[in-house]
């Protein structure tokens, strides 16, 4: 069901009906109601919820997980009068407030499946955009890049999107490479694993594990840039869709 008229003439509708009208996840919201409810978001949840809407164990708002919530008029209900005995405290804000949070929360879910379609998205994976030569997904590709079979249940449609037309931005520590130079003068470089105050375990560009001791070696240098490349212009806006949905749908065991 979807209310015409202004988003408070929306509103009161709701109110005279108590909450009665399900409000369920297949509501429309307008765009203005996502917008306001993301500045909501940000000032009244983001502390505890974190970004993505799942640092609480047992709620994720990005896959649609809620302990007390089977639909919409429940989540206005939480936001409005809390959780009693829990840390989740009534949020002081009005109604018109309270239904904008409502549409964000909502919208999370939705941009966590994507725009796109999952199977063309496979087909750009591993062949126009040759992903496989870097990266592994449930047991299939290289292991020269991280692995991206779970990417999906970790990361979201903007992150998984820049990542892809802006490499060089995104990447994690944890994903950079080393480039290490030996006593004898071998070359080493790959991707860094591991790493403490007298060693460092990397998978070479031979996809071949290597644990270095750091005693042993003349040079050892962080590398800032990434060996992946921009796919800006390589992909139409349709096929970039088509890409993040399917990184999207990769959830591990869930996924398969």
């Amino acid at each position: 069901m979807r209310f015409a008229g202004s988003f408070t003439t929306r509103l009161s509708v709701v109110a005279v009906l108590g909450f009665q009208t399900h409000l369920t996840a297949q509501q429309r919201y307008l765009p203005i109601d996502v917008e306001n409810g993301s500045r909501l978001y940000r000032s009244n949840c983001f502390a505890c919820h974190g970004p993505e809407g799942n640092s609480i164990p047992g709620v994720d708002f990005r896959r649609g997980l809620f302990k007390r919530v089977s639909d919409d008029d429940d989540l206005l209900r939480v936001i409005a009068n809390g959780v009693p005995g829990t840390a989740m405290p009534p949020t002081a804000i009005n109604d018109s407030g309270r239904f904008a949070l409502v549409a964000y929360i909502r919208s999370m879910s939705e941009s966590a499946k994507g725009s796109g379609d999952v199977v063309r998205g496979r087909a750009l994976f591993e062949g126009k955009g040759g992903c496989l030569a870097c990266h592994r997904v449930n047991g299939k590709g290289s292991r020269l890049g991280p692995d991206l079979s779970e990417v999906g249940a970790v990361r979201n449609a903007p992150y998984l999107e820049r990542s892809v037309v802006a490499p060089a931005e995104s990447i994690l520590p944890e994903h950079r490479f080393v480039r290490a130079v030996t006593r004898e003068g071998s070359v080493i470089v790959g991707r860094r694993l591991n790493e403490d105050t007298h060693s460092i375990q990397l998978i070479d560009q031979d996809e071949q594990l290597r644990s270095l001791l750091k005693s042993e070696l003349r040079e050892y240098t962080l590398l800032t840039t990434t060996t992946m490349p921009s796919y800006q212009d390589k992909f139409s806006p349709a096929e970039l869709a088509d890409l993040v949905t399917y990184l999207l749908s990769l959830r591990g065991l869930e996924s398969q």
